[in-house]
């Protein structure tokens, strides 16, 4: 505090009368306790005031040239005559004694210090979009046809710059719009693909600017837990967090309905991906586990389980149709008959209810554009081109394999049983084909009264 003089005092109070009654505190000898901390960055002490207790005052000089005064009076002014006499009495050469900072004012500091903290994270973040933004309108206005190996390169080094703004979210949507025209496929035939995912970014960097400009006004907001915003973004949940957010519960039992392992080039990934059905109410949950490139030899893969797992807390991010969830202590158990039918008692019986959802939800540019469903079906049938799913109205679904995957599994379904194509639970996961316009579903498995029969692991 070697900065505070009489003169500098003198300038942080509002009017002559509040040095006066400043300068009046010290001469009546009205601070019983003066201290400063170690490091001699914060002055506190007590003042005697009106009533039995004193008030309790402190001026944080942590941050040179913006003191902050706390003080335990009613008065709205600061620095009030408290805060001005405790700093008229450090530099009238009172002595203060050194002293542990009372926690109160640790906890504030604290707080305060976190709050610049995300204030200066969300800044960082909305010039990282500003430049995301900017790389999305010469992408479109060059035209995507005009897109050359050179112009990809510089794409790709924009985006790398992304990486120190706090959004790898939106760096990792950037990488994969480039990496599409890296593809082996035609040019026209990635144009709908890419489309939509720059329709997605423009959503999401508009989204973003919003949500993050909110928490620049109010650093103070709480963190969005409701919608996937903050995910889209980049930020990675914490199970303290999810629980600090009310997003988990006791007890839960899962049963594991598929399983797949893919690369994600554009997050730089490998991801280990599960599909379960809560034995509690019937939900569709995922699992993801991402394993860096560069650290994937030191983090355990995941593998498909077949037994109930049994969590005994289970969190749950923030999400819709499939929410993602996770635990850190399990135990399992054999499944039975029972967790069987609890699946089925489950599962959709009306494709026209489930393909409005699944549709209303992919119109969603932020959603889930390949969300899992269980359906029951009455009949699986075979036609020219593949297999269509019939519900108990004969209402049909179309299944294919979808891009998404890139793993077949519809040629799988010749070689199953007669008796598993009729009256059975299908767990399917959709996508909307553009080329011929229609909602497809690619099957994951098939749940009896006695297994699970599963075309992708």
């Amino acid at each position: 505090m070697n900065y505070l003089t009489e003169a500098y005092v003198d300038s942080l109070a509002l009017n002559s009368s509040a040095i006066k009654n400043g300068k009046d505190l010290v001469k009546k000898n009205s601070f019983p306790l003066l201290c400063q901390s170690e490091d001699g960055t914060i002055i506190f002490g007590e003042c005697k005031g009106s009533g039995k207790d004193p008030y309790r005052c402190s001026v944080d000089g942590q941050k040179e040239g913006s003191p902050v005064f706390r003080c335990t009076c009613p008065s709205r002014q600061f620095p009030c005559k408290h805060n001005l006499g405790l700093m008229y009495a450090f530099t009238s050469g009172k002595t203060f004694v050194t002293a542990p900072v009372p926690q109160d004012i640790v906890d504030k500091r604290e707080k305060a210090e976190k709050r610049e903290e995300k204030k200066k994270e969300a800044a960082d973040s909305d010039a990282g979009i500003s430049i995301a933004e900017k790389l999305i309108l010469q992408l479109v206005t060059s035209g995507l046809g005009s897109l050359d190996k050179k112009a990809l390169q510089t794409a790709d080094e924009q985006a790398k710059q992304l990486g120190n703004y706090y959004i790898p979210g939106i760096q990792a949507a950037l990488r994969g719009v480039t990496l599409q025209f890296r593809a082996d496929d035609t040019r026209e035939a990635l144009y709908p693909i890419v489309i939509e995912q720059l329709t997605t970014l423009q959503s999401l960097i508009k989204k973003s600017r919003e949500y993050l400009n909110s928490r620049l006004e109010n650093p103070d907001l709480p963190i969005d837990s409701e919608s996937t915003v903050e995910e889209w973004i980049g930020h990675a949940w914490q199970i303290a967090e999810l629980r600090e957010q009310g997003r988990v519960r006791r007890d839960a039992e899962l049963l594991q309905l598929a399983f797949r392992s893919y690369s994600d080039q554009a997050r730089g990934e490998f991801i280990d991906e599960g599909y379960w059905s809560d034995l509690h109410n019937g939900q569709i949950h995922l699992t993801r586990t991402y394993r860096p490139f560069r650290a994937a030899k030191h983090i355990r893969e995941e593998d498909s389980i077949f037994q109930v797992v049994q969590a005994s807390e289970l969190a749950q991010y923030p999400g819709e149709l499939n929410t993602r969830v996770r635990w850190e202590e399990a135990t399992f158990r054999e499944a039975n008959p029972s967790d069987f039918q609890k699946v089925i008692a489950t599962a959709h019986r009306s494709f026209p209810e489930v393909i409005k959802q699944v549709k209303n939800l992919i119109k969603n540019p932020l959603s889930d554009k390949h969300p899992v469903a269980l359906l029951h079906f009455a009949e699986m049938k075979k036609t020219s081109a593949s297999y269509v799913l019939l519900d108990e109205q004969g209402k049909q679904l179309p299944l294919a394999d979808i891009a998404h995957l890139s793993e077949a599994t519809t040629s799988l379904l010749p070689m199953l049983h007669k008796g598993l194509l009729q009256n059975q639970a299908l767990l399917v996961m959709f996508e909307h084909n553009w080329k011929q316009n229609r909602l497809e579903a690619q099957p994951l498995s098939i749940v009896t009264a006695n297994e699970v029969v599963r075309l992708l692991y």
